[in-house]
């Protein structure tokens, strides 16, 4: 199971004969993500996230999606506040359908509404939004909350397409950052890819058209945008220890600090 999956830490089935009684009381606490450090990135949302996150993509083999960068150490999350807050302006699809996930047995040609029983807004007091209006019979807001996880696994795949293309295409190259602390310690982020401009460059008029037609010429330009933003994660990062220098693509040194690699998609 992909690490940011272990958000969820008792999902099971949505059913009346279970959670009847239920509410949630969602809020916007995203404390349950405070060990991830990044989360799967629909393209829909790159537009948004461009210019608060870094978006990278990361995977192996055939399953590659695009991902924010939420920290640069593992088990670290530099978008969250004191309380439970979020420090930027969007917040990704993945982390706002938290408690609820879908869930499959059959590679997702049945896909099953889950929630998070461990998540502290779940109660029977009535507080919140309730999860069934009647016998049988799902809220409003379950309704909606239903119709907002369809439409997530719909930009899923549609995601999944797109990065099938830039694979196809030759377009993603590994890439490293290094950031160095005042006490001298170097964090290099590994395990991840992005597009190389020069590839990009190198393109049939063709391919290029075709990338520019179907828009994902746009999303290409607004992840490379993105990578402005190392910078601001220098400066997330200085409110824990100072940080004296950013290096993108730099070659790792022996004997410095490594940390872990963005976590794995996961839908």
């Amino acid at each position: 199971m992909a690490r940011q999956m272990m958000i969820y830490e008792s999902a099971v089935p949505v059913s009346h004969s279970r959670h009847e009684k239920w509410s949630v009381d969602a809020g916007t606490d995203f404390g349950f993500s405070r060990q991830i450090n990044s989360v799967p990135l629909t393209a829909v949302e790159f537009p948004a996230a461009a210019s608060e996150y870094v978006i990278i993509f990361a995977g192996t083999g055939d399953v590659v999606m695009p991902a924010v960068l939420l920290g640069v150490r593992e088990e670290e999350n530099l978008y969250l506040a004191e309380g439970g807050g979020w420090k930027a302006r969007y917040v990704p699809a993945f982390l706002r359908r938290y408690p609820f996930v879908f869930s499959s047995r059959d590679d997702g040609k049945t896909l099953t509404l889950c929630i998070d029983e461990s998540f502290p807004g779940c109660n029977r007091d009535n507080v919140g939004q309730a999860l069934y209006e009647g016998p049988g019979k799902p809220s409003q807001y379950t309704q909606n909350v239903l119709k907002f996880l369809q439409q997530y696994q719909v930009e899923f795949d549609r995601t999944q397409a797109f990065c099938r293309k830039l694979r196809d295409l030759n377009l993603l190259e590994p890439m490293q950052a290094q950031i160095s602390l005042e006490s001298g310690e170097r964090i290099a982020l590994r395990g991840f890819m992005t597009v190389d401009r020069a590839r990009l460059k190198t393109l049939s008029s063709e391919k290029m058209a075709e990338l520019v037609k179907s828009d994902e010429m746009e999303l290409i330009y607004a992840h490379l945008l993105s990578m402005r933003n190392f910078a601001g994660m220098r400066e997330r990062l200085s409110a824990a220890a100072p940080v004296t220098a950013v290096a993108a693509n730099a070659d790792p040194q022996p004997g410095e600090a490594r940390s872990a690699a963005p976590a794995q998609p996961a839908a």
